[in-house]
């Protein structure tokens, strides 16, 4: 039956939004020519090798998945789906979700060894949004969000448990660089490594997020070509069963800044290593000996950052060499590793231990 592109009413005819659903890739790229406003992405199998990609979206376009998203086989870095674009509007549909089965890379070594493992959203969006996602079982980095700018991120389930079982290692929640304007808000992760990573970027906001499992929130600085971080807040977020609650950790013998950070209304359940911790000789390979204070830190604010540590971490571990401005206000309980802390600004008193 034909239709007419326009709606009218009693005083005026408007256009009538239009959509498209696309079930393969071929499809999508029809989509993309086209003026539909809307792209349905329905049950779609993207084949081992190939990637979901969302490149030259108009800008105006809504892009709603609906059913099951799949993906073949490979070794290969990724990623399994590109959204990028000016003007988005990225949702998830009822029943739908990312499934990447990332048992199939999982062997315990992430992206360090091993299999080559594929990342699977690789984001580059301005004045944005992205709503409503559900993705289970990442193969490695669920979200890389870079040269992004004026965006959100809402609602979004990630759930890589099975990798607890099955090997799963360096499954972050979301990857943060050369980043402005960013806001990731009301979302719940189940990881195997940092549930948020920040490594650059100014004004980005994460908060009424919930970390469970994996390594916890983290601001890490330093190894990339871009090392600032500004204007960052974490707040009302929960770290339920992590190794860490809340990191800042900068490159040993890096050089940068890390200004304006925020952490405030953060609760901590049963975290296992440590509650806060804030250190300036960060390797991937692990802390190693002293701070170096080429990434300074300075105007610290820690407030109402409460819950307990389980008894063989520590609540509090700053060691760091270039710190200026803060101001602490946390109650943390329960870790009976006594750890010294080293570099707090003049003045301050850090309950550590």
């Amino acid at each position: 039956m034909n239709m007419s592109p326009y709606i009218c009413g009693i005083l005026m005819c408007v256009a009538a939004a239009s959509a498209v659903d696309v079930w393969n890739l071929q499809q999508l790229e029809a989509a993309k020519r086209g003026n539909d406003l809307t792209i349905n992405v329905r049950d779609i199998f993207v084949p081992a090798g190939q990637t979901l990609n969302f490149e030259f979206v108009k800008p105006g376009t809504t892009i709603v998945f609906r059913g099951r998203v799949t993906f073949g086989y490979k070794e290969w870095r990724g990623p399994l789906i590109i959204l990028k674009g000016r003007n988005l509007k990225i949702k998830g549909g009822a029943g739908h979700i990312f499934d990447g089965e990332g048992r199939r890379w999982w062997d315990g070594t992430g992206t360090n060894s091993g299999k080559i493992k594929p990342y699977m959203f690789y984001v580059q969006l301005a004045d944005s949004s992205v709503r409503g996602l559900t993705i289970k079982n990442s193969p490695a980095h669920t979200f890389a969000i870079n040269d992004c700018n004026h965006i959100s991120i809402n609602n979004v389930m990630i759930d890589n448990r099975d990798g607890n079982r099955f090997g799963g290692h360096n499954t972050d929640g979301f990857d943060v660089a050369k980043s402005h304007r960013v806001i990731i808000a009301n979302s719940t992760i189940y990881n195997q490594d940092d549930c948020l990573a920040i490594n650059s970027g100014t004004d980005i906001t994460f908060q009424r997020n919930k970390c469970i499992g994996g390594h916890g929130i983290a601001v890490a600085v330093g190894g990339y070509q871009v090392n600032e971080a500004r204007n960052i807040v974490i707040r009302g977020c929960r770290c339920i069963q992590t190794k860490y609650g809340v990191r800042i950790k900068t490159l040993l013998n890096g050089r940068g800044i890390v200004k304006g950070v925020n952490i405030e209304n953060i609760l901590l359940k049963d975290v296992t290593d440590a509650g806060l911790l804030i250190i300036g000789n960060y390797l991937n390979s692990g802390p190693k000996g002293e701070p170096t204070g080429g990434i300074p830190i300075e105007d610290l604010t820690v407030n109402n950052v409460r819950g307990n540590v389980l008894a063989k971490g520590t609540n509090i571990n700053v060691l760091v060499a270039n710190a200026r401005n803060w101001h602490w206000s946390s109650n943390i309980q329960g870790g009976q590793r006594r750890l010294p802390c080293k570099g707090i600004p003049n003045g301050l008193r850090i309950p550590c231990g």
